[in-house]
């Protein structure tokens, strides 16, 4: 009989050691990667080191846009905004009981170019939504409760709901937040300097530092190496307790063929 849990373990180990790989790769290319203290200085490193080779870099600065979103809810302004709205409601089931459940109604993103800004000069950022770290806070949460009216409570009894209300979650990126963001920079015809996603490299988003970065990696990294031993030790050991019961059943059967041939004699025990 096959070892299922025994395999699965290994398999599970191997996948994991696969991902602690990855994690240190990632932080082992973030150590690599060339650190701008002022963005004013990006524009000159690219006129000179970027005439071979892409040049990846990491820089810190403040959220800015010059066309920033105004937030309905929460009355920021941001660069990004996503909103969702949820009906939420109790539904009839088929064990006459009411149970609570809810329907995504609205999902609807906006963004505007916007840049990192450090008091000595721009970068414009592309394509953050696609990068490792990136997300979105809440910066607003609201529940909006269904109105009473006797007659829009009479049609939704006899269709099986009680409609509650409708909760409203708005996520913003806010003009002023700081970021740290890896990923290649590069100037356009007119001189802007932008940082995107480089053909091959990190491209990080994000509030933690660079420093921060590396050491959450390699922790992940060192995490999965120990999961993975983990499990590849008790798959083993899963797959030997088998092979042993297995040695020790045939052994059984074999001692059983050998006192009683009369009753083993017409069966393939092989």
């Amino acid at each position: 009989m096959i070892p299922w849990g025994g395999l699965s373990c290994c398999l599970s180990a191997a996948a994991l050691y696969l991902l602690g790989r990855s994690s240190g790769r990632d932080a082992e290319a973030l150590k690599c990667v060339f650190r701008v203290n002022q963005l004013k200085e990006l524009a000159q490193l690219l006129d000179k080191e970027s005439k071979v080779l892409p040049l990846v870099v990491t820089l810190c600065g403040r959220v800015g846009s010059d066309t920033p979103v105004n937030c309905e809810y929460s009355g920021l302004r941001g660069v990004i905004v996503e909103e969702t709205a949820e009906q939420h409601f109790l539904k009839h089931n088929d064990a006459g009981s009411w149970i609570q459940d809810s329907a995504l109604m609205l999902s609807m993103s906006k963004e505007v170019p916007w840049y990192l800004d450090d008091g000595t000069g721009r970068v414009h950022v592309v394509g953050a939504r696609g990068a490792s770290g990136f997300e979105l806070n809440i910066a607003s949460e609201v529940f909006e409760e269904s109105g009473r009216s006797l007659v829009r409570g009479t049609l939704d009894y006899l269709q099986g709901l009680k409609m509650l209300g409708v909760k409203r979650i708005e996520r913003v990126l806010p003009v002023g937040s700081s970021l740290t963001v890896v990923g290649e920079a590069v100037k356009d015809d007119i001189g802007t300097v932008r940082i995107q996603r480089p053909y091959k490299g990190p491209f990080y988003v994000s509030p933690k530092t660079i420093d921060q970065l590396i050491s959450n990696l390699g922790k992940w990294a060192r995490w999965y190496r120990y999961a993975s031993v983990g499990f590849t030790v008790f798959g083993i050991c899963l797959i030997t307790k088998r092979a042993i019961q297995y040695i020790m059943d045939r052994k059984r059967r074999w001692e059983l063929q050998r006192r009683c041939p009369e009753v083993f004699g017409g069966l393939d025990i092989t």
